[in-house]
């Protein structure tokens, strides 16, 4: 009777035991990331797992519905926006942790055409106007950070008047790379980092840095997050080893 009891016991504490051990497992960090960064951030978020982490969820689209969702209540732990604007919008609403979002990466607007097509951007206004206006030219939608460089760009160039008619919006810098990868236009205006993550598009044109702001990409921890794996993740992207994962991808490191 008495080794009976003991043996319940036992099997009681053990079962404590590894109830607490589940209970106190780490839970994966929720990212919401900009639609560049799908290969380096997934790459990112492997790397960290690799260090004995829960693997990241991360979450890809626009910049402006990733902050439209923090805003409508998103449970998340980090946002990594394509631009300062829609982290600002953000911040501004309290919705990120003071002394949290830094600025770690860079990138570069480009024209992208089909990988077997010989059309090459020309430097001159007058002669760009031309080109770009021969046909669809696909841009993400003017709300999201890769639609707002390119046509700020396009406007310091003075071809924005000639091009406008042409453009075909889509609704996230990766819908616009699709776009032109299927052939539906002949152009598009993306990152680099797009352009190198395709192998069926290949750069007609690089626009020069002075025609739109500098595009970085800024992080921050979300007010309200409590999962400490998502604090930990976002030091791990501004260390050197992190933004390291990036530049492989063609980003340029801050």
């Amino acid at each position: 009777m008495l080794n009976r009891l003991c043996r319940r016991v036992s099997a009681l504490i053990l079962l404590s035991i590894g109830s607490a051990a589940v209970a106190a497992a780490p839970v994966p960090p929720l990212v919401l990331a900009a639609a560049s960064l799908q290969e380096s951030m997934n790459a990112a978020a492997d790397a960290w797992a690799a260090r004995g982490h829960p693997r990241p969820v991360v979450s890809f689209a626009g910049s402006s519905a990733l902050a439209r969702q923090i805003e409508a209540g998103a449970r998340a732990d980090l946002f990594v926006s394509a631009d300062q604007g829609w982290m600002d919008e953000v911040a501004a609403r309290r919705l990120i942790v003071p002394g949290t979002r830094a600025t770690f990466l860079g990138n570069r607007l480009v024209i992208v055409a089909a990988v077997g097509s010989r059309m090459r951007a020309p430097a001159g206004g007058t002669r760009l106007a031309r080109f770009l206006s021969g046909g669809p030219l696909a841009m993400a939608d003017p709300s999201v950070p890769a639609g707002k460089y390119g046509r700020e760009a396009l406007t310091k160039l003075g071809v924005l008047a000639a091009a406008q008619p042409h453009i075909v919006s889509a609704e996230n810098v990766r819908a616009t790379l699709a776009l032109v990868e299927r052939g539906a236009a002949p152009l598009g205006i993306v990152y680099a980092t797009d352009a190198r993550a395709s192998a069926k598009v290949r750069i007609a044109g690089v626009f020069p840095e002075n025609t739109h702001p500098p595009i970085t990409y800024p992080v921050a921890r979300l007010a309200g997050a409590k999962n400490p794996e998502g604090e930990g993740f976002r030091r791990f992207l501004l260390s050197g080893a992190g933004k390291a994962i990036f530049v492989r991808y063609g980003f340029s490191a801050r």
